[in-house]
């Protein structure tokens, strides 16, 4: 006899783990693992049992108009959304691995609600007070990680659009920290800024000494 391997409907993962005893379930994702600069920001968000909105997805796979619009919805409907964020500093002190842990366990202690069950987009937790699986490409299997990354990253996108009021010259608008030329650009020309730039990332860490041997050069 053949086997038959299951196909799950995109972002329906979350529908095999209710239960009788498991009604709330926690999706949690991050923004800003990869970026030189600003904080990684995590989300937790908690949807009603029965929810759907197809128009949710990776946030990764929509366009920003979209993701602020879902942003909205999302805030809307949920029955709880907690945020973590920890800065560029912490980044270099704990590494950004941990620094993401750190984030998204602030994230669900900041839900304010009861949960059964947690899960993350291929992030381990540990001593959460209730399960908690990962699971690769979570994002784009479950709803309630795709909805947690769509308020973890519109959120981080607003604290850059503030950075990017008050250091014009970098352009944080328009690449959000990751490191484009024009960013590479901006490090090489001004150097990085203390408390924004993580500066135990390799380009960060080099236009920093490229910025010190200017000086002494002057």
């Amino acid at each position: 006899m053949l086997s038959r391997k299951i196909v799950h409907e995109p972002l329906t993962l979350q529908e095999e783990y209710y239960s009788d005893t498991v009604n709330l379930i926690v999706g949690i994702d991050e923004a800003g693992r990869g970026p030189l600069a600003g904080p990684v920001v995590a989300s937790a968000v908690i949807l009603p049992r029965a929810y759907i909105n197809k128009d949710i997805n990776d946030s990764k796979q929509l366009s920003e108009k979209k993701r602020e619009e879902l942003f909205e919805i999302i805030k809307k409907d949920a029955l709880a959304i907690g945020i973590g964020i920890v800065d560029a500093e912490t980044i270099d002190k704990i590494n950004i691995y941990e620094a993401t842990k750190v984030a998204m366990k602030e994230a669900v202690n900041n839900l304010n609600h009861k949960f059964d069950l947690i899960l993350t987009d291929a992030m381990p937790l540990k001593n959460m007070g209730v399960p908690v699986i990962d699971i690769i490409k979570g994002d784009a299997k479950a709803l309630p990680i795709a909805a947690a990354s769509i308020i973890a990253k519109v959120t981080r996108d607003h604290i850059l659009n503030d950075l990017a009021k008050k250091y014009p010259e970098y352009g944080f608008e328009k690449h959000k920290g990751y490191g484009t030329k024009l960013h590479m650009d901006a490090l090489k020309k001004y150097g990085p800024i203390k408390g924004v730039h993580r500066y135990s990332y390799k380009p960060v860490e080099e236009a920093s000494i490229e910025q010190v041997h200017l000086f002494e050069l002057e």
